[in-house]
């Protein structure tokens, strides 16, 4: 339904009945007049109405006025038992409607509608009643929908008039139902469906301020993403509306608060042309404004999908970020989400991309801007921003997205390690090459170690250094496929993949631990007892822990494992990639297990070195202190000390860049370093002309006792 919008400049002038004796005095043929039921209804009131519509009804039976909401225009409509009245503006309550009752004297009462642009408002005179239809509810009966049961019986209405557009009067045929349009428009056509009609730009504006308003709402807790869904399905009616309304010229721009909304409207040609459109600059925000630049082959697209008279183009320019939450919290640049959409159409896989730009303040130093769009869920989400299919194009004041689809789109805030992307793809190979030779030395020591076990100490220090290796080794493999089996088609495989990838983390940390406690037998305890079964109930320890642990999250949900991407930037070009894993897709386990577990590791362990520290410093003896320094050097890297360098992941500048590169040749090397401190102890046993143990291990005599070090 549409409101008139039609200016008032006459008053339409109601006939009169003539009195049926010239006898009777003058008085009393005043007072037939003022009494007759065709008495015409004089000036509505103060305030001159926009639009009038009047007619002449036959009243054959107790009858009454019924108002109600329809979804396109204003209608009349007359039958034996009521006067039906229907606009497009909500009443008070959307599921009830009005019944005002006539009066019951029976006959032909003139009665006329009048539109009230100012305050929206339709009014009612019939004979002498008048009634304000929707207002207030105490002069009418609010009933169900449910409760009407008459059956409508057609009558005409004559003697039909209206003042239309420009202040002309208007004669009209007799009918039983009228249908009133933007601009006054008259539509005699009984058949003619209301939802094919055009609507109005007061319908418009009435629903962006009802969105508004609904927006501006403090949001509910409890709400969550029924909230967000219920506001983007009001969203997309208004989206329907903005489809069939009345332009006043090529485009319109329509709204004046938090959402704003512009129709394009494009002519179909024989060789089509891009179309571009920009936005007025805003002033106060960290968004001054956005261009859409149209490409010509969207609408090729759209010509051979339907044949239409004009294409519409509707652009949603939404400065508030309340619908499209999503999990991950995103920020979203100046809180400006901008949807883009060609009526009845959908649009995807463009040959040439829409772009979208975004002129903006300067973006600071650690932040990256990335091009998104909004994804639905169909699971009853809230949905997720993603950004395939678009590119960004960075500048100093200004983001360009390139998408290959329409829908609603967005930039996301996102942290930028400050690192260009050469640094990137020098990590990268140092990583893989690490792990490479890292998983092929952990391989050989534990080969050398298994064939060279003396002692029955040396024995447990040299499986438990094994099982380190070991987990190291896994830790490597995984890692090296785990990109691979990301980009296969097997989710499952990912899964599976994903798990195995965590377990072997949570191994090798367990193992450093055991490292840890190891040194503490040797070098804190007085006596070096043997214990039954030990070694069996380390390794129950290092590898059972970690499997209890990936069971027991996988059971908690098999999606905490699967494909992760990680955004990778690059600032050549603008271009923004996603390295996709198989890994653990919440970063709350993440943070809690992985770095929560590596912190208690990792502090046990400092405390073992540093006891293994004073014990040196203590001994302090003369010839072994190359010796002393390599033994700490190795066990450093079995304790897992180098992994504290993740720690200084969280600075900035050219310090966080030389730390991510210590850390990465240290710990993807970590299975080669142990392979290289293993042998270089060898070689220092087999020099040293007092050694009196086996070639492998460094001998400290704290207080009475033997310690060995394998």
């Amino acid at each position: 339904m549409v409101p008139f919008g039609v200016p008032k400049t006459t008053a339409l002038l109601c006939p009169q009945r003539p009195s049926q004796s010239r006898e009777l005095p003058r008085m009393k043929v005043l007072l037939l007049l003022l009494l007759s039921p065709l008495q015409g209804v004089g000036a509505s009131s103060h305030q001159v109405e926009d639009f009038r519509f009047c007619g002449d009804r036959n009243q054959t039976q107790n009858s009454s006025v019924i108002y109600e909401h329809s979804p396109a225009t204003i209608s009349i409509e007359n039958t034996a038992q009521a006067l039906i009245i229907k606009r497009p503006f909500l009443p008070n309550e959307t599921n009830s409607y009005y019944v005002y009752s006539l009066p019951p004297a029976l006959g032909r009462y003139r009665f006329c509608v009048y539109w009230f642009k100012a305050n929206r408002t339709l009014r009612l005179a019939y004979g002498k009643q008048s009634f304000i239809l929707g207002g207030d509810p105490s002069s009418s009966i609010i009933r169900r929908k449910e409760s009407q049961k008459t059956e409508r019986t057609s009558t005409s209405i004559f003697n039909v008039s209206y003042i239309s557009k420009g202040g002309k009067n208007t004669s009209l045929e007799n009918a039983s139902e009228y249908f009133f349009t933007c601009g006054g428009h008259y539509f005699n056509e009984v058949k003619a469906s209301p939802e094919s009609m055009p609507i109005c730009e007061e319908d418009v504006e009435e629903q962006l301020t009802a969105l508004d308003s609904l927006i501006a709402q403090p949001p509910v807790p409890e709400a969550g993403a029924t909230e967000q869904q219920m506001l983007r399905r009001k969203l997309g009616e208004l989206e329907k509306t903005l489809a069939k309304v009345e332009l006043e010229g090529q485009n319109q721009t329509f709204g004046k608060a938090t959402v704003h909304a512009t129709v394009l409207r494009v002519q179909p040609t024989q060789a089509p042309q891009h179309v571009a459109f920009a936005s007025q600059r805003e002033k106060g925000g960290e968004v001054h404004g956005f261009a859409v630049d149209l490409p010509s082959s969207l609408f090729i697209v759209a010509k051979e999908r339907e044949d239409v008279v004009e294409h519409r183009v509707l652009l949603m320019d939404i400065n508030s970020q309340t619908m499209f939450q999503d999990e991950n919290s995103s920020r979203v640049l100046g809180d400006k989400v901008v949807g883009i959409s060609l009526v009845d159409t959908v649009v995807a896989n463009l040959s040439h991309p829409v772009v979208l730009t975004l002129f903006h303040n300067l973006l600071p130093r650690n932040v990256t801007p990335l091009c998104v769009f909004w994804q639905e869920d169909t699971t009853g989400s809230t949905g997720s921003w993603d950004s395939y299919g678009c590119t960004t194009v960075t500048g100093n004041s200004q983001t360009d997205c390139r998408c290959n689809h329409l829908t609603y789109f967005a930039v996301l805030m996102v942290s930028s390690p400050e690192i260009t992307y050469i640094h990137r793809d020098y990590l990268s190979i140092i990583t893989y090459i690490g792990c490479l030779i890292s998983a092929l030395a952990s391989i050989c020591t534990v080969f050398f170690l298994y064939f060279r076990s003396k002692q029955r100490d040396q024995i447990t220090s040299m499986h438990i250094h094994m099982n380190l290796l070991g987990a190291i080794f896994l830790l490597d493999v995984t890692f090296l496929i785990s990109e691979h089996l990301a980009s296969s088609s097997s989710e499952a495989l990912c899964r599976a993949g994903g798990l195995f990838l965590h377990f072997s983390l949570l191994s090798c940390l367990t193992w450093m631990g055991i490292e840890g406690y190891n040194l503490y037998r040797l070098v804190i305890e007085v006596f070096n007892a043997y214990h039954d079964h030990f070694l069996l109930k380390l390794c129950l320890v290092g590898w059972g822990l970690p499997f209890f642990c990936v069971t027991l999250i996988f059971l908690a949900s098999w999606t905490n494992y699967g494909p992760f991407s990680i955004p990778i930037y690059e600032s050549v070009g603008g271009k923004s990639t996603n390295a996709t894993i198989c890994w653990i897709t919440s970063p709350l386990i993440h943070n809690v297990v992985n770095l929560g577990f590596f912190s208690l590791v990792f502090l046990f362990n400092s405390v073992m070195l540093g006891a293994m520290v004073r014990e040196i410093l203590r001994q302090n003896k003369k010839g072994h202190k190359l010796k002393h320094v390599l033994a700490l050097f190795g066990l450093s890297i079995l304790l897992g000390i180098p992994w504290a360098l993740v720690f200084f992941s969280f600075t900035s500048g050219v310090f966080r860049l030389v730390s991510l590169y210590i850390f990465t040749i240290i710990n993807s090397l970590q299975g080669f370093l142990i392979f290289l401190w293993y042998w270089t102890m060898v070689l220092q046993a087999r020099k040293s002309p007092d050694s009196q143990s086996s070639s492998d291990s460094v001998k400290l005599q704290p207080n009475s006792s033997q310690s060995h070090l394998g």
